[in-house]
């Protein structure tokens, strides 16, 4: 049983995608092809974001979106302390300091009003922990659909309007979820997402995209995706990257895209048949009402998560922890000075927290036996 079937999805875009990469190799056409503008368009119109610019990787995608705000020494970024690092690596990347806040322990996203106390804490001299500098600027949000299910934007938008800092959607795990009748990737001042292999929308390597709505913007970002570019390569009139998203895996992401939404309404039958059979048993995710989960992941929390893993595990069942340590305890951070139990609800979550197989391909046969498997460990 695969944990996510690429081979099996693979079987279903097959034709396209082979086609696809055969134009290129014709052409010979591997950076900047016409695919990039192709797929940047097709993201676009199905997020209903006013632009969108093709990336190298989901985290390259977060560290342009704060370069071309201009994020750096002084500035304090606040974020989750329950998400992978790369959220918060790119805060420290360009000099800037990362805020870490507890989360929301039904939807496991930032909690808003803890986040509020953070901020109003910073811009009051507070002290927020014993690394962190006095005299920060606070600058922007970052808050992450976890699991694929977006965070409280309408909360998270008036909050970073009130305070005057830019809200940065990390929608790395939730490209395709909804939020009323918005699309993940258009919420706040712009928003990044993942074109990793695993994600609901991946292609074969690394890839990522930005999105926003103003232009001049989306200029700027243009140009420091290909190292802060003018009017031809060698004219440089900024600091950039190499960020540019290879051809090919654009290719990729186009095939993909011609079934994502068939894909997109599997993933909730498959969500759905989970927390049907598991409730009760185990804690399952909560989605609130009027939203849609991309479900990147289906976790589940429970007592004695080593011992049902460790049953899984002998009936070949993969599971996977995401994420067993949070930042505030990760070595990257120690000069921050935060401490074990300055964010209860993520350390505890991390310690009971696991994912089961998720995919749209997953068979009925195989979700019975995971769920037996559970019930009966439980």
């Amino acid at each position: 049983m695969e944990f996510i079937d690429l081979k099996r999805q693979y079987q279903a875009i097959k034709p396209s995608v082979q086609k696809r990469l055969s134009d290129i190799l014709e052409r010979a056409s591997f950076v900047m092809g016409k695919e990039i503008s192709e797929l940047e368009d097709s993201l676009a119109h199905y997020t209903g974001a006013g632009h969108c610019l093709t990336c190298s990787s989901g985290t390259d995608a977060l560290l342009l979106a704060l370069m071309a705000k201009g994020v750096g020494p002084g500035d304090a970024v606040f974020t989750t302390t329950f998400t992978f690092i790369a959220t918060a690596e790119v805060i420290s990347l360009l000099g800037a300091t990362p805020i870490f806040v507890d989360i929301d322990k039904q939807t496991y996203n930032i909690d808003v009003w803890k986040l509020r106390s953070a901020i109003l804490s910073v811009k009051n001299g507070g002290v927020v922990a014993a690394g962190v500098p006095a005299g920060l600027t606070a600058k922007a949000i970052i808050p992450v659909d976890l699991f694929g299910l977006c965070a409280e934007y309408d909360a998270l938008e008036a909050m970073a309007k009130e305070f005057k800092m830019f809200l940065l959607e990390d929608a790395a795990q939730s490209f395709g979820a909804t939020l009323g009748a918005r699309m993940a990737c258009s919420f706040g001042t712009m928003a990044a997402t993942s074109f990793f292999p695993a994600k609901p929308l991946g292609c074969y390597g690394d890839g990522g995209a930005v999105f926003c709505d103003d232009k001049d913007t989306m200029d700027v970002l243009k140009s420091l995706r290909i190292h802060g570019q003018g009017a031809d390569k060698y004219e440089n009139v900024r600091i950039g990257i190499n960020g540019r998203m290879d051809t090919m895996q654009a290719a990729v992401v186009l095939a993909k895209m011609e079934i994502f939404e068939q894909e997109m309404e599997r993933r909730q039958v498959v969500a759905a048949r989970y927390s049907h059979g598991l409730r009760g048993k185990v804690v399952v995710p909560h989605v609130p009402a009027g939203t849609r989960s991309a479900w990147a992941q289906y976790s589940i929390q429970c007592d004695n998560r080593e011992g049902m893993m460790s049953a899984l595990k002998n009936k070949g069942i993969p599971t996977a922890i995401y994420y067993p340590k949070p930042l505030h305890l990760q070595k990257a951070f120690a000069q921050l000075g935060y401490e074990r139990g300055q964010f209860p609800v993520a350390e505890e979550i991390a310690s009971r927290i696991f994912s089961l197989p998720m995919h749209p391909y997953l068979e009925e046969k195989d979700q019975d036996m995971i769920i037996d498997a559970i019930c009966k460990a439980s």
